[in-house]
């Protein structure tokens, strides 16, 4: 498991408490350069689906983010969504991303 620094901790702590908010299937937060957090939950609508890392990532953009320092996704799968994934890469081309469980549990950092 991934040491996190106490920045990276609040994220997980963040995106966990958007998931179960509304107990939807992930949960995400970003934060921007200036050190701002953003979270998400996953949307499925009909006509517009969203993970929760890009909605987390649009919701970073549009309030004037040009950099994601760091992101983290909380969720029942083992692996990171490719959609959430590109949307910090589109932004950020370095930034990790943890991967956590519902109990908080980081399983591993994406740094590609």
């Amino acid at each position: 498991m991934p040491d996190l620094t106490a920045e990276d901790a609040k994220l997980v702590t963040l995106a966990r408490a958007a998931r179960a908010r509304i107990g939807a299937v992930e949960g995400a937060a970003v934060r921007d350069g200036d050190g701002r957090t953003y979270n998400a939950a996953s949307v499925a609508l009909a006509s517009l689906s969203l993970t929760a890392l890009q909605l987390a990532v649009a919701s970073a953009v549009a309030s004037g983010a040009t950099k994601i320092e760091a992101a983290a996704v909380v969720t029942e799968a083992s692996t990171l969504d490719p959609a959430g994934h590109a949307a910090v890469r589109d932004v950020s081309p370095a930034a990790p991303i943890h991967l956590a469980g519902p109990d908080a549990t980081v399983l591993t950092t994406v740094e590609d």
